[in-house]
């Protein structure tokens, strides 16, 4: 049976089955081969989006904005509303929904795009929360897909750093659903919550995805994947020091790839990054603890490892199919 996610909300891949998944990454090599020939589309054609950002962002305004441009939709960019201050988060969403086609948020709590999208009454899309980042997932394992010569249940992925932020839980489920190694290599206080674990090894068992949570850099060898996050989430800023202590043997930087035991194995990371002193918030954490680099070194950044920057275009590829796929012209 064709799938047809025509109406559908994104709000984590929780609600998405591999069958969907896998047709969301197809779509979006498609919609991406046919911006690289130059074709102009139509699929948006008199669609109308609202994106609501509550934190700051590069990617996923860009990749939303342009997606849309691509296919021939208008884009309103919502910053200074009155959702919640002097207007419900209900109201907010019901009147919106007259307005637009489909409606993304980025923003701190996971129950506001829960709330936007049970009253909207249009497809609502998860551009992050603080539990969530289903629309980075499908643009790093399209990344894979390209970088990665074997299909992704064959892939063994390793996660390091804070395991338990909005991009290690995303990572485990999406693992989860497409039957991959998963490895969150961190301390075990930043494991994702045993709830969550507990709900993936029941959609592993499904999939044949292993989940595996280790302490010890060592479960890094025979990946395919080594990804990082930043230590720190926006809004988080007092756990610098806390987080740093914590964090530092969990550093990506040459030795741990070498521990691989794989020259392809390949870097990725979300951004932005602190792996150099080019950035305020770099130079004033190099101030004051006196560290250059942070959750990657700038050699591993720049190396032939790193396909960090082809994961950042895999964004407006990847938004791109989740809009026509659910509001679009098919």
């Amino acid at each position: 049976m064709p799938v047809s996610l025509k109406g559908r909300h994104l709000l984590t891949l929780k609600d998405f089955t591999p069958e969907e998944i896998r047709y969301l990454l197809n779509l979006s090599k498609d919609l991406k081969a046919k911006k690289r020939a130059g074709i102009r589309g139509d699929l948006l054609d008199r669609k109308n989006i609202c994106l609501i950002f509550e934190k700051n962002s590069t990617r996923t305004r860009c990749a939303f904005e342009v997606a849309a441009f691509d296919e021939g939709a208008s884009v309103t960019f919502l910053t200074n509303s009155q959702m919640g201050k002097k207007e419900s988060i209900e109201d907010t969403a019901k009147v919106l929904g007259r307005f637009y086609d489909g409606i993304e948020f980025r923003g701190f709590e996971q129950q506001t795009v829960d709330a936007l999208a049970k009253y909207a009454g249009v497809p609502v899309w998860n551009g992050l929360t603080d539990m969530y980042h289903p629309t980075q997932i499908l643009a790093d394992f399209l990344t894979i897909m390209e970088h990665v010569d074997k299909p992704l249940n064959k892939v063994k992925f390793v996660y390091s750093g804070d395991a338990r932020n909005n991009m290690g839980n995303s990572l485990m489920i999406g693992a989860a659903k497409m039957g991959m190694h998963f490895v969150a290599l961190a301390p075990k206080s930043l494991w994702p919550s045993e709830a969550l674990v507990e709900e993936m090894r029941v959609v592993a068992k499904e999939t044949g995805a292993i989940l595996e949570f280790s302490e010890d850099v060592a479960a890094v060898d025979g990946a395919d994947v080594i990804y990082t996050d930043v230590w720190v989430s926006m809004g988080e800023e007092h756990l610098f020091e806390e987080r740093i202590k914590t964090l530092k043997p969990y550093q990506v930087n040459m030795d741990m790839l070498r521990k691989t035991n794989n020259e392809d194995v390949i870097f990725m990371h979300c951004l932005p990054a602190f792996h150099d002193l080019m950035t305020e918030v770099g130079v004033q954490i190099e101030q004051k603890f006196g560290m250059r680099e942070m959750e990657v070194t700038d050699e591993v950044f720049r190396s032939k490892n790193s396909v960090v920057f082809d994961e950042a275009e895999n964004r407006m590829h990847t938004i791109k199919a989740i809009m026509v796929a659910t509001i679009g012209n098919l």
